[in-house]
């Protein structure tokens, strides 16, 4: 079992909430899903992408949290990657990716900012169902 994290490489900027309400927030999680490559689009299987208000403590490590002891974790790919699985792989629950509302509206100081991390984020954890890991993103301009 994978557990990809995906987390802003800076930490020392002072937190900035920008809000947007779950619908608008879902909205562009979906458009960042719709800029998934149609033929990469059709071969991910069993996972779903879920919006959480914040990271459940579990999912948390030490340096996962900011000074002021808030979540900064963007988001998580809890799964089992393409990669990794064999023809046998039927019946079981689906991979999750998990995408945090709370920590990417503090990080980000704009709108058009939430939106562009929103994106990165979903693309980053999309990625990890392939099994791609972080340092073949960040090659990629992923960060």
């Amino acid at each position: 079992m994978s557990h990809e994290h995906h987390q802003e490489p800076d930490r020392t900027r002072e937190p900035r909430p920008v809000r947007m309400s779950q619908q608008e927030f879902e909205d562009v999680v979906g458009d960042a899903l719709d800029r998934i490559p149609a033929d990469l689009a059709e071969v991910m299987d069993n996972v779903v992408v879920l919006v959480q208000d914040e990271p459940d403590p579990e999912m948390l490590a030490k340096e996962d949290y900011d000074d002021s002891g808030l979540p900064t974790l963007l988001g998580l790919y809890d799964g089992v990657p393409l990669t990794e699985r064999d023809e046998g792989w039927s019946m079981v629950l689906p991979d999750r990716i998990l995408i945090f509302r709370g920590p990417l509206e503090r990080w980000c100081s704009s709108r058009e900012e939430l939106e562009e991390e929103i994106t990165v984020t979903v693309i980053h954890e999309v990625a990890h169902h392939f099994g791609i890991p972080d340092e073949r993103l960040h090659e990629l301009g992923w960060e």
